[in-house]
């Protein structure tokens, strides 16, 4: 099994969210700004600090075999529950861009690909963020991977790019020794969120559809998140990374 080095990363105070200033938090998927950095989304808010936030994917193929919920009822499904767990932790569920790009298929590259990336990086402008939320770069999940490079190349084409922190999702689960962060690539710290892990775990809670017994029932093969997965995000810290370039 991969060791995974998240224990040794230093731990930064709660405070430390307040530094940030205006963030967008840019999300694969309908429960990832939750379990990701749903404890920085509440102290972030609580500092005062104004948060907006894109969802990259429709969400649509947790549970693709679903007959009683078509693909559009599952996206506005999914929208709702994410709208919900934003308002729980204090961001404003209206202020969100929806990219609607097919879930398991976030494109890399492409037309596609680069007119997402045109409306991401004029969303950040229009937001003025001084901070960017994105999933790790590595992440072991090809939606998440999609997403750091629409991220990669909408800072890129900013000419002022804010500060860029990745958040850890996947990595915990199914990391393969190259996926971790290598030496030369930036920083890793946590932050302490422990005044706020109730409302994070509310935020999760939000998201019944990917929590068993889940809210979609008539396909067995749908996706829901285990009890193992769920607590890596019931510590009292989550895991960031600063890269020394968007590389």
């Amino acid at each position: 099994m991969t060791a995974l080095p998240f224990d040794t990363y230093p731990v930064r105070p709660a405070s430390h969210a307040a530094t940030l200033g205006r963030t967008v938090i840019i999300i694969p998927h309908p429960d990832d700004e939750a379990l990701g950095c749903g404890g920085l989304l509440a102290l972030l808010r609580q500092a005062g600090q104004e948060v907006a936030a894109v969802l990259v994917s429709d969400g649509t193929m947790s549970h693709p075999h679903s007959q009683k919920f078509s693909p559009a009822a599952r996206r506005e499904l999914r929208y709702a529950e994410l709208r919900h767990a934003l308002a729980v932790l204090g961001v404003d569920e209206n202020n969100v861009l929806y990219l609607g790009l097919p879930d398991s298929q976030v494109p890399s590259a492409g037309l596609a690909f680069e007119e997402a990336a045109t409306r991401l990086a004029d969303f950040i402008a229009q937001q003025q963020a001084a901070t960017v939320l994105t999933p790790w770069r590595r992440d072991p999940h090809p939606d998440h991977r999609a997403t750091s490079l629409l991220t990669t190349a909408a800072l890129a084409s900013l000419p002022q790019p804010p500060r860029r922190l990745e958040y850890v999702v996947w990595a915990w689960e199914r990391a393969a020794d190259a996926d971790l962060p290598q030496p030369g690539e930036g920083w890793g710290f946590r932050l302490d969120i422990g005044e706020v892990l109730a409302q994070k775990q509310r935020a999760i809670a939000a998201h019944r559809s990917q929590l068993a017994p889940g809210t979609i029932t008539d396909d067995p093969s749908g996706f829901l998140l285990s009890e193992a997965m769920l607590a890596h995000f019931a510590q009292p810290t989550e895991v960031f990374f600063e890269p020394i370039s968007a590389s």
